[in-house]
């Protein structure tokens, strides 16, 4: 076989281990954002009610909409809305109350 071929194939594989060490990657970060954000929400019950949005990484957030119960015994565990923005970089979860997110 030639030099040539050789580094051919030797490129192709290094290539494909890069892309699929990259989705293992993402699949883990967005498995830690979804942790964070589930945690930070303080919801009883929470769980994601859409897809991960991630923005570009000028920005280095993604936005993740949870949905639970309300705690506090005054909610009479009334069901609620948080919108968690996760910092990509720091891995830090912040969370704003939603629930007129889509209107009422």
């Amino acid at each position: 076989m030639s030099a040539f071929k050789m580094l051919i194939i030797l490129a192709s594989l290094v290539a494909f281990n890069a892309a699929a060490s990259s989705e293992v990657a993402w699949a883990k970060g967005d498995k830690a954002m979804q942790v964070a954000c589930l945690k930070a929400s303080g919801l009883k019950a929470a769980k994601a009610v859409g897809a991960i949005i991630h923005y570009d990484d000028d920005v280095g957030y993604s936005a993740l909409l949870i949905g639970g119960r309300y705690p506090q015994p005054f909610m009479k565990n009334k069901p609620g809305k948080a919108l968690c923005l996760y910092q990509r970089a720091t891995q830090k979860a912040v969370i704003q109350e939603a629930d007129g997110l889509f209107g009422r």
